[in-house]
């Protein structure tokens, strides 16, 4: 069974029609002092945690949602209900709010991000041998440091392998912890950006790396999937129209474990990783974007001239 632990938030997105960039002076960087009139505004679910298991249920695959939510989780359990996706293992803090995030996206799909932990902040109080085994996989995602940190050593104390999505805790965690995390996790999964920066803290990344499934996403250009000596390139879609890059990476994700838990190979996995990122794009919210498994397959033959049994 995959146990899904990260961030479940609300995000409140906005999109500014011009370039950060015309805007924000280099040479002002230290005394910044600017405001964006946007042109459109939405609230939408969200969350590394929500957002994974969106796909995983869109995909029909059982798994645990395993994190904290804010007394105003209602909506949010609703909408994930309907869809089939269980709801039983998140825990309510009724004296805070669920996780926030706030966004703003100029044309050129550049974001800046305001976060707020909210109830994520207690995922570190969370205890995994009540929803996990020696035979799960955890993912375990952005969540804050503690949270992502009590995961990894949990899964480690009870020899349950894990992926690990360090992106989000990079300015959070220090490099004796963020080594720790590397060294006893089976995936380690970032984007290119995310990835040089952590050969660049890590002095022995280059050793741990080479025992362990790498996957580097690259956006536009696809993703690497690397085994060992082994690399397979994962093309990426091709979409019609762009609404957002928000969410893009958790529906990799979520495509790519499903498949794993489905019994394809690396390959194909990651192939379904980019199909349902492909369909996140064109959407604006990270959980907007909705397809039958039959629309998945055939976006997938589109896309790679094969067949995809679900």
């Amino acid at each position: 069974m995959l146990i899904i632990t990260g961030s479940l938030a609300y995000d409140y997105i906005m999109g500014f029609p011009g370039s950060f960039s015309d805007h924000i002076l280099p040479e002002q960087t230290h005394n910044i002092n600017v405001s964006f009139i946007v042109d459109n505004f939405a609230k939408r679910r969200g969350g590394t945690a929500g957002n994974v298991s969106y796909t995983l249920g869109l995909l029909r695959t059982p798994h645990i949602l395993f994190s904290y939510a804010g007394k105003d989780f209602g909506e949010y359990k609703q909408a994930f209900e309907e869809l089939g996706i269980k709801t039983n293992h998140v825990a309510i803090d009724d004296n805070d709010y669920t996780a926030t995030g706030f966004a703003m996206a100029d044309k050129k799909q550049n974001q800046i991000w305001g976060f707020y932990n909210g109830a994520t902040a207690k995922n570190a109080t969370l205890d995994l041998k009540k929803v996990a085994k020696k035979t799960d996989y955890v993912l375990v995602g952005p969540q804050g440091a503690e949270g992502s940190l009590s995961f990894i050593k949990q899964s480690v104390e009870r020899e349950i392998p894990y992926m690990f999505d360090p992106g989000f805790i990079l300015t959070q965690i220090s490099n004796t912890d963020l080594l720790f995390g590397l060294k006893h996790a089976e995936t380690i999964i970032g984007n290119d950006y995310e990835m040089r920066s952590i050969n660049n803290r890590i002095r022995d990344f280059a050793t741990i790396e080479k025992s362990k499934i790498i996957i580097t996403t690259l956006g536009e250009k696809g993703a690497t999937i690397d085994i060992r000596k082994k690399r397979y390139k994962i093309p990426p879609v091709k979409v019609t129209k762009i609404g957002a890059t928000m969410g893009a990476g958790d529906a990799w994700r979520g495509g790519y474990l499903a498949g794993r838990v489905l019994g394809f190979d690396y390959e194909i996995s990651g192939r379904m990783g980019a199909v349902a990122s492909s369909f996140a794009v064109e959407h604006v919210g990270s959980q907007d974007q909705t397809f039958s498994l039959k629309q998945f397959a055939k976006r997938y033959k589109d896309a790679y001239n094969e067949n995809l049994k679900l």
